[in-house]
């Protein structure tokens, strides 16, 4: 029974077209969790569109549209299985479109494989994707150095080492300690690697993908911080009634429990009680971080809540805003960040624009030294202390209080311009 096994959010991340997709659809046909018979339905639809090739992407691709266009859209999610731990995989979207749909991925997992193509190396997202899973709190990281088959690259363990040091530079300069996380070499297309050891290289002696999935750390548990579950989708099934659908972040939710989901329609927090909730469809007496749920609600109507408000027990409801204090990095911004600026700010599962206030602080990004006071604007790669006011309600807590809900990125016109988290805040009375 999967329940007994731990429960880990993988995210298989990086530049577009270095197969990430592919990557996933291997590891789940070759161990098994893709029986022949749909791989063979898709390997006839990806000849017929003319992409042959694609199949093993198209196990996550389940959208018509990204079929046509090979390319990933949302955030699929697939139930896997090791020795150790069952995984629920989140394939997040490589594409600059799509980084958004990336943000909300990272912020979900608990490890993340960064797949990066050998004939290509590091490039413009492996750099972002990479950066943004720091900032967003996932603490381990699997290295997958892809089409090592490719021709050019031909199972070279030259291009392989010169593809790990870039990578090894990128990881260090954003603060992974590199001596733990394991560099693969893989082919995807062929299998090498994923779930079988490959003989094409007889030089790599490092794990497969399977078996380095099966050796992460487990994930800690925050049982012991209050119950926060940031909502994705709120649904109204007939017979049941209203069922709110999310991760649970911190704390635990029991059925009975009396709830609280802030901010709410109104902006002052709707209440209910928990009358079921749901795994995989498989019934469940409480969720833990880290359980996407799906759970039914009384008291609680179709239009009360939505997307991005945060649930709660009554005994400790989660925090709205007026105003907090955040450190931030500018990643990515056309000119430079003054105060005024009115970016939308996505948080956990909330997209809400915010207006800079106040710019405190200029900091050195590595060692987070103060340079400036009250400097006049901060540009790209500079690292900052700023005041931000949300201009609608908005659930966020400090780093210090509930990390898991204190992160955040700045997006503006499809591009990620800055990354941070919440460091104090002056709370919306309900």
């Amino acid at each position: 029974m999967a329940k007994e096994k731990t429960h880990v959010n993988i995210v298989f991340i990086g530049h577009v077209d270095h197969g990430k997709s592919t990557t996933v659809g291997r590891l789940l046909f070759d161990s098994g969790t893709i029986d022949e018979t749909t791989m063979r339905k898709l390997r006839e639809k990806a000849a017929e569109l003319g992409k042959s090739g694609f199949e093993f992407a198209y196990t996550m691709d389940n959208l018509k549209e990204e079929r046509e266009r090979g390319v990933t859209i949302d955030l699929a999610h697939k139930k896997f299985e090791t020795d150790n731990y069952y995984f629920t995989v989140i394939d997040a979207p490589g594409h600059r479109d799509f980084i958004k749909n990336m943000i909300t991925g990272a912020a979900q997992a608990d490890v993340g494989v960064l797949v990066v193509a050998a004939n290509d190396g590091v490039n413009a997202q492996t750099k972002e994707h990479v950066f943004l899973s720091k900032t967003l709190g996932v603490s381990q990281m699997i290295i997958a150095i892809n089409k090592m088959d490719i021709s050019g690259v031909d199972y070279s363990e030259d291009r392989y080492k010169a593809v790990v040091a870039e990578v090894t530079t990128l990881l260090q300069s954003v603060g992974y300690k590199t001596d733990t996380i394991p560099f693969l070499a893989i082919a995807s297309l062929k299998g090498d690697n994923i779930v079988t050891k490959s003989d094409k290289m007889p030089w790599y002696t490092g794990k497969t993908l399977m078996e380095a999935m099966n050796a992460v750390n487990p994930p800690d548990k925050p049982t012991g911080l209050p119950l926060r579950l940031p909502l994705q989708d709120v649904y109204s099934i007939t017979g049941i009634g209203v069922v709110p659908v999310g991760r649970v972040e911190t704390g635990i939710m029991k059925v009975g429990d009396k709830i609280v989901a802030v901010p709410g329609r109104e902006g002052k927090g709707v209440k209910g009680e928990v009358k079921s909730i749901e795994m995989h469809h498989e019934q469940l007496k409480q969720a833990e971080p880290g359980d996407n749920v799906g759970f039914s609600v009384r008291g609680i109507g179709k239009k009360d809540c939505a997307r991005g408000d945060v649930l709660g027990h009554e005994s400790n409801i989660p925090t709205v805003a007026e105003e907090f204090t955040a450190q931030m990095v500018v990643l990515n911004h056309p000119t430079v960040i003054t105060v005024g600026y009115t970016p939308v700010f996505h948080i956990h599962t909330a997209q809400v624009a915010c207006q800079v206030v106040a710019i405190k602080q200029k900091l050195n990004p590595a060692t987070g030294e103060v340079l400036e006071e009250n400097p006049d604007f901060i540009k790209n790669g500079d690292a900052a202390i700023v005041t931000i006011k949300p201009m609608k309600p908005l659930c966020i807590e400090t780093q210090k209080e509930i990390p898991q809900m204190s992160r955040f990125a700045i997006r503006d016109s499809g591009a990620t311009v800055a990354a941070g988290m919440c460091i104090e805040l002056k709370k919306k009375e309900l």
